[in-house]
């Protein structure tokens, strides 16, 4: 169980975010995936799965960030986006099966092997892009702080976010959305080199108005929750009548390809869960037959999703693997459970956004902030 070799090697960025932290003129922003609450805490001697959130917004601010946001908050905005995008397809017909696009190790390998088939990706830009490009627009305008002047950094479990953030897309209105992406590592080298005691800093909350989350939003860190947080939402939009269960356990899985049918009213959305790059082939395959079955196919390049990611802390031995993914995913879906608010479409934050800045899920400021295009890519990229 390793993830993609192009996703789990890159160059740092502690020394370069260093010396942007210390520069008095940057307005400096992060915001953490979310995995990395239940990660971090490895890299300072506690046992594996180890739920922090509030230790970790409250080191994020000993770092000399004047705002601590929360990349589950763009899960939910993913949400709102996807599954709305979703819905649309599945009523019209058209461009099925669709495909997240939230993993950029998958949408790279997807433009580099399968770019006749790029049209069956959501346009949703990642969750971390997402807030990237609400920094610049919704939370400048909120803060009144000029977008030019806004350092945006991101803590992600996986170096292919790296890759992510440079891409061309990636911009607002000629700003970089994102402009730093750290690891998860790399935050905890930060930490130490601070010389912060992370283990009894106090509990902090995250930042508005990009901050507030729902339960939805933390399981995207575990293979098949970005299918669960989509179908809790999208099933209430549809049937406009409340969804019988939120914990979807037949979508919950590990390595491999698992496949489910949901009945949405009257109708059998037929799904499938791809945890690591090398299971895809043969889906891909049928898409390109005419031959799939799915409506809609969750792709992860690494085999347990991102509690995975090669951003990690190292688990040098094979033998710790198992049981640290299987402890950092039981601490996602334990967080999720204990949430108030479990459902995209019901986060107050949420609902605020689209109220006072975007309107409605795929209108003109949505496609204009949160969708992209994808490219089709040469072979020899593949590694690069």
């Amino acid at each position: 169980m390793r993830e993609p070799l192009f996703a789990a090697y890159s160059t740092g960025h502690g020394l370069e975010l260093k010396e942007a932290l210390a520069d008095p003129k940057r307005h400096k922003v992060v915001q953490c995936a979310p995995v990395i609450r239940v990660s971090l805490a490895e890299e300072f001697g506690l046992p594996f799965g180890t739920l922090t959130p509030g230790k970790m917004a409250a080191a994020l601010r000993r770092l000399n960030f004047d705002r601590v946001y929360d990349t589950n908050f763009g899960a939910d905005v993913t949400i709102m986006e996807e599954g709305s995008e979703l819905i649309g397809r599945v009523m019209s017909g058209e461009r099925l099966p669709m495909f997240t696009s939230c993993c950029p190790a998958w949408v790279k390998h997807a433009e580099t092997t399968a770019p006749q088939l790029l049209e069956h990706l959501s346009s949703c830009k990642s969750p971390m892009q997402m807030i990237g490009a609400l920094v610049k627009t919704y939370s400048a305008e909120v803060d009144g702080v000029d977008p030019a002047d806004i350092l945006s950094v991101a803590v992600m479990p996986c170096t292919c976010k790296k890759f992510e953030a440079g891409r061309e897309e990636m911009n607002v209105d000629g700003h970089q959305e994102v402009d730093l992406v750290i690891t998860t590592r790399e935050l905890a080298q930060l930490i130490k080199d601070k010389g912060i005691d992370f283990i009894n800093l106090p509990d902090e909350p995250f930042d508005s108005p990009l901050g507030k989350y729902s339960g939805a939003g933390t399981i995207f860190g575990a293979t098949g929750g970005v299918m669960e947080a989509a179908i809790r939402t999208g099933y209430e939009l549809m049937t406009h009548e409340s969804i019988p269960n939120l914990q979807l356990d037949f979508i919950r899985g590990d390595e491999g390809i698992r496949t489910a049918a949901v009945q949405i009213g009257d109708l059998e959305l037929k799904v499938a869960m791809v945890a690591g790059l090398k299971y895809v082939s043969s889906i891909l395959e049928q898409v390109a037959e005419g031959t799939c079955p799915y409506h809609f196919i969750e792709v992860m390049a690494c085999p347990e999703g991102c509690v995975s990611g090669g951003g990690q802390p190292k688990l040098l031995l094979e033998t710790q693997r198992k049981s640290a993914y299987q402890a950092r995913k039981s601490s996602i879906y334990r967080h999720d459970a204990n949430q108030k608010v479990r459902k995209s479409h019901e986060n107050p934050a949420i609902i605020k956004l689209y109220k006072d800045f975007l309107g409605e899920p795929l209108g003109h400021a949505s496609h204009h902030l949160l969708h992209t295009k994808f490219i089709s890519r040469s072979a020899k990229e593949e590694l690069s």
